[in-house]
């Protein structure tokens, strides 16, 4: 249950979570409490300018969170989604006006002509924030496939250019899109906030090719983040049978998938003899065997010194969060956090500078980290 200050009072087993229990990090002791509860394999969360938190849940709902945990009614007005596999309502950002505008953007999986694909549509959310408006479409990362439902990718995130980054997924297709520049499978997409490709793309005016990639060769990336150090945009996206990678994105850049990669398939048979080649980036980051990096998000604030300025990844399987130590674009440690305990989707950092994590279950909760 769920006391009236949001903290955990016997909601996780003995052998999951110890409620309130200390956790021990290097150079921190902290806290876990529930924040919120009752929502359905949560995916994406955005937070409003008043410290509520609008909370995408998979199979097509999206709702407001209260600071103090109260979640709402469903929001109506949201489009219709494919709810299967690991297809349905994906992430929510805000436009970087929404104070003055009421923008948001959210991703989905839809269902078109010819089979289903990532979509990104741009809605208003009301005044009195139960309801979208203006729902408009933007951007299908077509061709549409008939069949899989895998590997949507649906992660979003503002750059420092104020042009909007979008991950998709390459579908778990054959043969691979990832590696196709007239396909949007399997990139890093530079987007207007209309959706058109952004000015000073890499391949703009290259024949034969989607002129809103950025970068392309990525597997399913699902977590998007701005290094607050650099400028630069952080990329995290799962491999297969290990091969998880965080990549520092560069335009044009090729990553790999699957020419290039530490992967294997889940049969054990290989599927590069290449980890590394001329002509491809190296990741940043890479694991074997696989962490299931989901979202992620940089720390940047003080409510835990020791964490300021780290990169956090939201893990599925092994399930836990992932605390990476930056020199700038490099990764120099990580540590493990509430490890083998449960799968989380997405990690956020809250109004008050706390980290949220969102976590990927049929009856799923928003979990706050507190100092100790």
């Amino acid at each position: 249950m769920i006391s009236r200050r949001g903290l955990a009072v016997g909601l996780f087993a003995p052998a999951v979570l110890h409620a309130q229990a200390p956790q021990t990090s290097q150079g921190a002791t902290f806290t876990v409490a529930a924040f919120g509860i009752g929502l359905q394999n949560p995916w994406g969360a955005a937070v409003l300018p008043d410290g509520r938190l609008l909370v995408t849940e998979r199979p097509g709902r999206l709702r407001l969170v209260t600071p103090d945990g109260a979640l709402s009614a469903p929001i109506g007005g949201v489009p219709d989604v494919v709810a299967q596999g690991q297809g349905g309502l994906l992430d929510i950002i805000l436009a970087p006006d929404f104070a003055a505008t009421r923008e948001i953007y959210l991703t989905l999986a839809a269902n078109v002509q010819g089979g289903v694909l990532t979509r990104l549509v741009r809605a208003r959310l009301a005044p009195d924030a139960n309801q979208l408006t203006d729902v408009t479409p933007l951007l299908d990362a077509t061709p549409a496939q008939p069949q899989g439902r895998i590997h949507f990718g649906g992660r979003m995130a503002f750059g420092r250019d104020g042009f909007l980054y979008l991950g998709t997924g390459d579908r778990g297709s054959t043969p691979v899109r990832a590696q196709r520049l007239d396909d949007l499978a399997g990139k890093v997409l530079r987007l207007t906030r209309d959706g058109a490709a952004a000015p000073g793309n890499p391949f703009l005016d290259r024949p034969n090719t989607r002129a809103e990639i950025y970068s392309l060769g990525h597997r399913n990336p699902q977590g998007l983040a701005v290094n607050p150090a650099t400028g630069s945009m952080i990329e995290v996206e799962f491999g297969p049978l290990g091969g998880d990678e965080v990549n520092i994105l560069r335009p044009g850049a090729n990553y790999g998938w699957p020419l290039v990669t530490h992967g294997r398939n889940y049969n054990g048979s290989e599927i590069s003899a290449d980890k590394s080649r001329p002509g491809f980036e190296d990741p940043a980051r890479v694991w074997v065997p696989a962490i299931s990096p989901s979202g992620c998000a940089v720390c940047t604030s003080a409510t835990i010194p020791a964490w300021r300025g780290n990169l956090f990844l939201a893990c599925l399987n092994p399930p836990g969060l992932m605390r990476l130590t930056m020199d700038g674009d490099r990764v120099i440690a990580e540590e493990r956090l509430l490890w083998d305990k449960i799968r989380f989707r997405q990690v956020i950092q809250g109004a008050d500078g706390r980290l949220l994590v969102l976590t990927d279950e049929a009856r799923g909760r928003i979990l706050r980290i507190d100092p100790a």
